[in-house]
């Protein structure tokens, strides 16, 4: 008997859903109730080994990042990895992606991304309360005794490659590099991970998984949270330019047009237009200031932050209501400076920052510009970001595309 790859398909959502359905059961079971005497197996483990994880009811502050990729949003999180009372994580989402939908692409199908969702919601509530036990069941191949050597970009953070979560050899105040902390540090114990998360006063959090602020209002609006979010945008120009540079085979097409001067029938324009209609929608949830998001909520423009990083990391640590820390002062003073060549590493941070704003006018050719401009017209308007009107306007780096906007967080 044949089947048609529709019925294929929603098999295979089904199956999807399923999965994250029994992970939902057995979690609420395993991390926030301990099952009674007559239970045995993992989940009766678990409660004897693991520590017991308490809402936040202390009014901590903590922070959400959201961004898409090629925005910045490596840099913005490491103004807060660099603060000593921050708990810092880099895209813990990506292992429900991996997990659940392998070569999910955002944007492409609403099935996957509402799986996608419900999925990053259970696990960034938990993450929050510095349960990390919560993030074994993504990880592949399971963490054994709460220790695995899988957690994706773990030395993007710094306490998870520090005393006491990390114990290299040599000085007790080493700050490794990001490369240096997987190779001396060894495997993660997530029991310790959870205890030095629990020590700070806040856990941030990036993701470039979540498409827009509305995704977010369940964990805005839950008091135990006291979640602000911090929304990074960018020029979807800037974007695109800086995606066709990274991840040259997946943007071949954007870079066959701007070699040959010739668009191809075939290129895959939802990889500029689902940044601008995300963008679009999240920003214009955020500019109409709901209640839910009075106190929750800033907008920030990658090229103001690039500008002006001292002034603007200000800015955004006055709306959270957290002390700013004189290591991130140090930190942005050592990385927005430099030589843009000691950070090649495609989500290095070390750069001069205002540079690095408006390069992408002299990787677009002026078609796939003014293609990129009729196509996102709307959210550049919304975003203050202006029309180069010309190849001449496009390549005069005394012409401002950035309009002055003063993006005030609604308190």
């Amino acid at each position: 008997m044949q089947c048609s790859w529709k019925a294929v398909l929603l098999l295979a959502l089904a199956s999807i859903a399923i999965q994250y359905t029994a992970i939902r059961t057995f979690t609420a079971k395993s991390f926030h109730t301990c099952p009674g005497l007559t239970e045995t197996g993992l989940a009766e483990r678990l409660c004897e080994e693991g520590p017991t994880f308490s809402y936040n009811l202390s009014r901590k502050t903590h922070i959400l990042i959201l961004a898409t990729t090629r925005s910045g949003s490596s840099f913005v999180g490491q103004l807060f990895n660099q603060h000593m009372d921050v708990f810092y994580l880099f895209e813990p989402l990506y292992h429900v992606q991996n997990t659940l939908i392998p070569r999910f692409t955002q944007g492409k199908n609403p099935a996957d991304r509402r799986v996608m969702l419900g999925a990053s919601r259970d696990l960034l509530r938990s993450l929050y309360d510095c349960d990390l036990y919560f993030l074994e069941n993504y990880i592949k191949p399971p963490p054994v005794n709460h220790t695995t050597d899988r957690v994706f970009r773990r030395g993007a953070s710094r306490v998870l490659c520090s005393r006491p979560v990390c114990d290299p050899p040599g000085s007790p105040d080493l700050v490794l590099e990001e490369g240096d902390c997987v190779r001396k540090c060894g495997l993660l114990n997530l029991t310790l991970a959870a205890e030095a998360c629990r020590e700070r006063s806040h856990v941030a959090i990036k993701t470039v998984r979540v498409p827009e602020v509305n995704d977010l209002r369940a964990l805005v609006e839950d008091p135990r949270l006291n979640l602000k979010v911090i929304q990074l945008v960018r020029d979807p120009r800037g974007i695109l330019a800086s995606r066709s540079e990274t991840f040259r085979d997946t943007y071949r097409l954007w870079r066959l047009w701007y070699g040959t001067g010739r668009k191809p029938y075939n290129l895959d324009v939802t990889q500029l237009t689902t940044v601008c209609e995300d963008f679009s929608s999240s920003v214009s949830t955020g500019l109409m200031r709901p209640s839910w998001l009075k106190g929750k909520y800033m907008l920030v423009r990658y090229e103001d932050l690039a500008r002006n990083p001292i002034k603007k990391t200000e800015e955004i640590y006055e709306f959270l209501g957290i002390p700013l820390d004189g290591h991130v002062a140090r930190w942005i003073q050592n990385n927005t400076r430099g030589d843009p060549t000691l950070g090649k590493h495609k989500y290095g941070t070390v750069r001069n920052s205002a540079a690095t704003a408006e390069k992408w006018r002299f990787r677009l050719s002026y078609d796939i510009v003014a293609f990129a401009q009729n196509a996102c017209q709307q959210v550049l308007a919304q975003l203050g970001y202006k029309m180069a009107k010309s190849e001449e306007e496009l390549k005069n780096p005394a012409i401002s595309l950035v309009e002055e906007r003063d993006f005030r967080p609604f308190l």
